[in-house]
Order: C-alpha cells, then structure tokens, then sequence
C-alpha cells in the first residue's frame, strides 16, 4: 500500500474462489466486500492464478521478469516448494529484488515457527510492557508486529533499489515480524541493556522522563509530554505548583514518580479536560486529549491532511479509506480489486497474451478472472 502511495504499479496475487483471507475479516462489511480488506488493499491491481498448476507457475516466473520487486510472505522455504523461491525469479532477472516476510526470518532456531502479530507482541518482549501497573498484560491496539515489519520491508525494498542503481542487479531482502519489533523498541532495549534490569508494565508513564502520560482531568483524559527542564518550569507555573526539591530534575522525578503523580492527579481532576489543553498549549507543553477514532475521523487536521479519503467500488460503493502518511504522494483513486479483478489485464499489458490464450488459460482454471471486471 505505501509503495503504491509513492507511485508503485503492485499486483496482488490471490488464490482462486477465496483469496485473500483479509477478505473474510468482517463485519464490518461494505456490501460483501470485508472493511478490513478494502482499507489496506487500496491502489493495487488483483491477479488470481492457480499455484498448484504448472503453468500458474509458469505464469508468475514470466511476471517477475518484468517486475522491479516480489514481496512474499508465506511460512520459509514455501516459495522454494513452489519453484519461485529467490534462485529460481533471479535466474529470469538478475535485477529483481525479492522481499520476504516472515515471523522470525529465513534462518535460525525459530524459522519455521507460525507467527501472528499477537504472538510476536510476545516473543519480542512487547507483552511484557504494555499494560497497566497492577493489572494484565494488554495486547497493543493495532496490529503493530504487522506493520512495522511492513515499514521495515519498504525501507529494505528502496534501499535495495537504490543499489541497484549502481551495481545493476538485485538482491534478496529478509525481513522478520520479530527482529522489527525488537528494533522499533531500540529505545527500550538501550535501557535495558544499560543496566540490564527487565522492564515492567507502566500503563501510559514512560521510564526514563516524568511527568509523561495520561492523567484525569475532571471529565476526561489528558495526555503530557514533559520532556525537558525548560519545559517542566513552564509546566510547574501552568499548574501553579509550588517548587519542589523533590522534583528539581528529571532524575529526582522519576525517583519520586509515586509522590509527583499524586500532585499532579489531584491538579488536573480541578478543571475540565478542554482548559488544560488550552493552558498547556499556550505555554508550550505538548498535550492532547485521549481521542476516539469518532474524534480522530472528523479533526480539523486530519481532514486538512487527507488522511480519510473516500474511493468508489463496483461492489462495495462509496466507501472511506487511510489516506498516504508521507506527503507529497500519489493520492489513492483506485480500490481495493475483486478477487482477480484485472488479472486478464495484467497479463495481457506485461505479458503480451492475448485473448485466444487467456481464454484457455480460464478454461483451464490456470488463471482466474472475476465476472464482474
């Protein structure tokens, strides 16, 4: 999706009668196409051929002679079963560049473990610090093990491009679900192994700088960031909190982390969530209220920013996607495809088949093409 945001031409192949799986998680449902799927499917083209043929396969050996990038992400070593690992596509075109994406990566003790994001939420020590204090561990409210290895793959994908540039040919890009966790949590790990104390759970506090977190106004959350002295004296005076020596430094904070959460709960529970927000800013703290995604999807700045653009479907109609984080990009104008939606298409524009072949290719269930395209 985000390389389709820079401008990428992807093509998604599925399976033949139910596709991707994403396209059963639902409801919600916009008419029967699953949300789910519809959001993170934008921009690219759907092809359908049959893996368990010969000639399906055949047919995606051709297709990556003419492509810059495959992206797999089946169980290791699957692709090589099929006869489409990385030796195989780099012997039709010494320049692709092949990303594979998987839970732990393509070698070691854990290779052919199954992995979810939930599970890798675990493996990769994130279970162990998200949560509150006193209560359960608590699963991160997004798929997170998903979509940083999918940001680690782009960054591997264009750095692998860029070399390309120079060396002409491609290179194989292994990317695991747990070796991004671990380094998305660089910071953490940078304490931990500073002093190789293990972690606990601080629901919305941070380790190493306080105040910073979510405290209770009279009527609702209220999230701060205090990160620095210059900050914390604009901070105390907003408050009108008497000098402390208890608190003189971040170090003295955090030591005293228990006694400056009283203080500042029994403050902020004095006034409406909105006047603190409106004091905070104006002296510079950053803040925020705790937002809905109600609150998020009608904000004046994620409006401004495009970030819930709507986009039309044969099935599914009108419907409101994530817009592109990175601007400029290439604003999305094409929905998520039905199940082989262009695969006639796309084999016709890269591959040069023509109908008669298509046709038999169809009659042959090598190839799948939805009736509705």
């Amino acid at each position: 999706m985000l390389l389709a945001d820079a401008g990428a031409a992807i093509y998604k192949l599925e399976p033949k009668h139910l596709g991707d799986m994403g396209r059963g998680w639902g409801p919600p449902f916009a008419g029967d196409q699953a949300s789910f799927f519809l959001g993170l499917n934008r921009g690219k083209f759907g092809i359908s051929v049959d893996l368990k043929q010969a000639g399906g396969v055949e047919i995606c050996r051709q297709l990556a002679g003419c492509v810059d990038a495959v992206v797999e992400n089946l169980r290791p070593g699957t692709m090589d079963r099929l006869g489409l690992g990385y030796e195989a596509l780099r012997a039709v075109n010494p320049a692709l560049i092949y990303c594979s994406i998987s839970g732990y990566g393509q070698d070691g003790p854990s290779r052919d473990e199954a992995a979810m994001d939930l599970v890798v939420q675990a493996s990769s020590g994130l279970l162990s610090i998200t949560g509150t204090e006193d209560g359960e561990s608590t699963r991160c409210g997004y798929g997170v093990s998903d979509i940083t290895a999918g940001l680690f793959a782009v960054i591997g994908i264009l750095t692998a491009l860029h070399a390309r540039r120079a060396s002409g040919v491609g290179q194989f890009v292994d990317v695991s679900m747990f070796d991004s966790m671990i380094s998305a949590m660089s910071s953490n790990y940078a304490s931990f192994l500073g002093d190789r104390r293990v972690p606990g759970m601080m629901g919305t506090r941070y380790p190493t700088v306080v105040p910073y977190g979510v405290y209770d106004a009279a009527d609702r959350g209220v999230a701060i960031a205090v990160g620095s002295e210059k900050l914390w004296a604009a901070f105390r005076e907003a408050l009108g909190l008497a000098e402390d020596a208890r608190f003189a430094s971040n170090a003295l904070r955090i030591a005293n982390r228990v006694a400056l959460d009283e203080v500042l709960n029994t403050a902020f529970r004095q006034r409406p969530a909105a006047e603190w927000i409106a004091v905070l800013r104006e002296c510079g703290i950053p803040c925020s209220l705790v937002l809905n995604f109600e609150e998020v999807y009608t904000h004046p700045q994620s409006r401004f920013r495009g970030m819930f653009p709507a986009l039309p479907h044969p099935t599914a109609g009108t419907h409101t996607v994530t817009g592109p984080p990175i601007k400029p990009a290439v604003a999305p104008t094409m929905p998520a495809p039905l199940l082989g939606q262009h695969t006639r298409l796309v084999l016709g524009e890269l591959l040069g088949m023509g109908e008669g072949e298509l046709d038999v290719l169809e009659e042959r269930a090598v190839i799948f093409n939805t009736p509705q395209s």
